[in-house]
């Protein structure tokens, strides 16, 4: 990494200063982990960590300082270096983004990857570009948000019954993961969704987070239906863990600002989404 030649950057909201990408420990706001915490190199190392985490804290620990995708390695730290002009007096997390909000979360918002210059900047999912700024609102108004705007990390904001998880944790070139590097992240992701213990529902956003769940679900020895449901705005597919929970996947137009600059994805059809995925199971 090349934390130690990066020129010190003051936090935009508590002005301490950082390095990026931001190593471990360095009391950025809301970095799980810490300078000893273990760091996976490949894909067996992430499963192998992910099998020994209790509790979704310790496993977003271990996944944000994940090394196991030399090209994200790479792209994410690439960035954070190189930076945005209008955030050039910033440091940027640059590194893997941890998952966000409630560890007892009945609903799980799916998204894809971090942002360059969103989450990769910030260190936060969904946080510092347009589409967070979508989530978030719509998070708020069905009352999961504790505030409807976000900013960086450390802000005040807080989820509550729900949590962000994303099936690729660092931000990839051109926003497409390749299939090995879906493949590499999947572990942190089946380790998550099998720790929240008290899930109901999942709203994907995308057609990538959809097929995710539907695939970690399955290797997870959960009934998913057969054929495989196919995504669309407000699609749904029922599905059962092994200890007999019900929980409910419904399909969401993903916030981009493609598609909601175009109108294929408006905050009444995100709201209705939300509504149906975070409905008590029938």
């Amino acid at each position: 990494m090349t934390q130690d030649t990066s020129p010190q950057l003051p936090h935009p909201l508590t002005g301490k200063l950082f390095p990026s990408p931001v190593p471990p420990g360095a009391d950025w706001p809301e970095d799980p982990a810490a300078a000893d915490t273990p760091v996976a190199h490949d894909a067996a190392r992430v499963r192998d960590l992910a099998a020994t985490a209790a509790d979704v804290g310790q496993l977003n620990a271990m996944a944000s300082v994940c090394r196991a995708c030399d090209r994200l390695v790479q792209w994410r730290e690439d960035v954070a270096e190189r930076k945005r002009a209008s955030f050039a007096g910033e440091p940027y997390w640059g590194r893997p983004v941890p998952s966000y909000g409630d560890p007892r979360a009945r609903l799980a918002v799916i998204g894809l990857a971090p942002a360059a210059n969103g989450g990769n900047r910030t260190g936060r999912m969904f946080t510092g570009d347009r589409a967070g700024d979508w989530i978030y609102a719509a998070l708020h108004r069905a009352g999961f948000a504790e505030h409807e705007t976000v900013s960086t990390a450390g802000d005040g904001q807080a989820l509550h019954g729900v949590r962000m998880v994303a099936p690729v944790r660092c931000a990839p070139p051109a926003n497409k993961p390749t299939p090995v590097e879906k493949a590499t992240c999947g572990g942190w992701f089946d380790a998550e969704i099998g720790l929240l213990t008290e899930l109901r529902g999942m709203l994907a956003l995308g057609g990538i987070a959809w097929q995710t769940v539907l695939a970690a679900t399955a290797r997870m020895g959960w009934e998913v239906p057969r054929p495989r449901p196919t995504f669309g705005h407000g699609a749904v597919a029922h599905l059962r863990t092994p200890d007999g929970r019900d929980v409910r996947l419904v399909g969401c137009y993903h916030v981009s600002q493609r598609n909601t600059f175009t109108g294929l994805l408006t905050e009444q059809m995100l709201d209705d989404a939300l509504a149906l995925a975070a409905a008590p199971p029938a």
